[in-house]
């Protein structure tokens, strides 16, 4: 008896899951939080920071920073620095090391990544500063690729819309329809500065990231989720 090999062919699969409250999962999962912690570790990982470890809480943020000698803490809640932290969420404070360790807790991010690592095979982080870099890495992994935006709130979020729908559109593979939507979004606007201020939630200030965040493929830095430490989960640099 013969094979039909044409039969036989894998078809990579690519989805996009909008909120977090869609249990997306898949072999390779690429978190999306563009404004700002998947844009924000990506940059302090490209600038010389050796591990990111993401928590989900300020107490549990602080007790790893009290563990933790050459670390400092970075994170915000809805956008404001968490009292007593050194550092915010801005990647534009982590353009040089100040530490081995950058110990991080958002509002939404690292929620999304630590929901992640219970979900996926692989974990990657996913901006515009690192988009081609992080598409090529999906493609070298070769298996079905789930696309989880962190939103807002547990709510949709615009800008890991377009974000998402720029990754879509570079990854080939049969696509859902929510990965159609995404690349539908992305096709909306001219550029990704207007796909970021599009957004309708966040205070005023942000500008600046805003227009940092929105600058494509100047980080060849994939974040990926390297395993947990008491509850956080360590991000390093992909080799």
């Amino acid at each position: 008896m013969t094979c039909d090999t044409a039969t036989s062919v894998t078809t990579v699969r690519v989805h996009v899951a909008f909120t977090p409250a869609e249990e997306a999962a898949a072999p390779v999962g690429i978190v999306v939080d563009v404004l700002r912690a998947t844009s924000t570790i990506a940059q302090a990982l490209a600038s010389g920071y050796q591990r990111i470890l993401c928590c989900g809480e300020i107490e549990q943020a602080r007790a790893l920073r009290a563990s933790i000698p050459d670390s400092i803490l970075g994170g915000e809640r809805n956008a404001v620095r968490v009292e007593g932290f050194e550092a915010g969420a801005s990647p534009r404070e982590f353009l040089e090391p100040r530490a081995e360790t950058l110990i991080l807790s958002t509002t939404n991010g690292t929620q999304a990544i630590l929901a992640a690592a219970a979900r996926c095979d692989e974990v990657l982080l996913g901006s515009l500063l690192n988009l081609e870099a992080v598409v090529a890495r999906a493609r070298s992994l070769g298996g079905d690729v789930a696309i989880l935006c962190a939103g807002f709130k547990g709510a949709f979020a615009l800008d890991d819309a377009y974000c998402a729908g720029r990754i879509v559109a570079l990854l080939d593979g049969e696509r859902t329809d929510a990965s159609i939507a995404a690349e539908l979004v992305a096709r909306s606007f001219p550029d990704a500065l207007s796909g970021l201020n599009a957004r309708t939630y966040g205070p005023p200030g942000l500008e600046e990231d805003i227009k940092w965040c929105a600058r494509e493929s100047v980080l060849e830095a994939v974040p990926r989720l390297e395993r947990m430490v008491d509850g956080g989960a360590e991000i390093v640099r992909a080799l």
